[in-house]
């Protein structure tokens, strides 16, 4: 499993990308609309293989009939790093090993990206959302490779959970997510430490 990208969720996408952009102090990427969910997000690059999305249910689109992924019918208050994203290249041994709650296997698309996401029935995703959602991308290209270089780096995610040591014992983290760490904190979290062109930035 590989770091793919992080979620920032937010009532409107327009206070996502207020909130993202005076935060790094860089403009966001156009991204699109996910007719299944009833959602609508902007990108921002975090490397050559990563990136952030800005998330909000789409006011325009119709009801999914289904909770929307991310918890975002639950959302509420400012704009916040909500979820992180993890890749794979065998979703159904990936499942296996997840917890409880991790979801169904749904697949979307947006223009000519084409992936497939364990999406839980009731939006939250397990460890009151601390673990990733997972996803598999069918198509050739990835988001992280359109993206225009804005400078910015994902240095550090922590992922902070009472219950920390079972949420560890699940992921299994290996090297190619060195840069997530999962911690001990009295409340379930997340934190990025991102480089940007103002210095280093955190993000929550």
């Amino acid at each position: 499993m590989e770091l793919d990208h992080l979620a920032v969720s937010a009532e409107t996408l327009a206070e996502g990308v207020e909130y993202i952009e005076d935060l790094l102090g860089v403009k966001t990427n156009l991204g699109g609309q996910h007719a299944l969910m009833g959602t609508h997000n902007r990108l921002l690059s975090l490397g050559p293989s990563l990136y952030l999305e800005i998330i909000a249910i789409d006011p325009e689109a119709p009801d999914p009939g289904r909770s929307r992924w991310f918890d975002l019918d639950n959302f509420s208050g400012s704009p916040r790093l909500t979820n992180w994203i993890v890749r794979t290249d065998d979703l159904a041994a990936a499942r296996s090993a997840a917890p409880l709650g991790i979801g169904t296997e749904m697949a979307l698309s947006r223009g000519d990206l084409r992936w497939r996401m364990l999406v839980p029935d009731n939006g939250q995703l397990p460890f009151g959302g601390a673990y990733p959602a997972l996803i598999a991308w069918d198509s050739a290209g990835h988001p992280a490779t359109r993206l225009q270089d804005c400078g910015c780096w994902l240095e550090k995610l922590h992922v902070l959970h009472p219950n920390s040591e079972d949420l560890a014992d699940f992921l299994g983290v290996e090297a190619e997510m060195a840069s997530v760490s999962v911690e001990l904190a009295d409340r379930v979290g997340l934190m990025a430490e991102i480089k940007t062109p103002r210095g280093c930035v955190t993000l929550l």
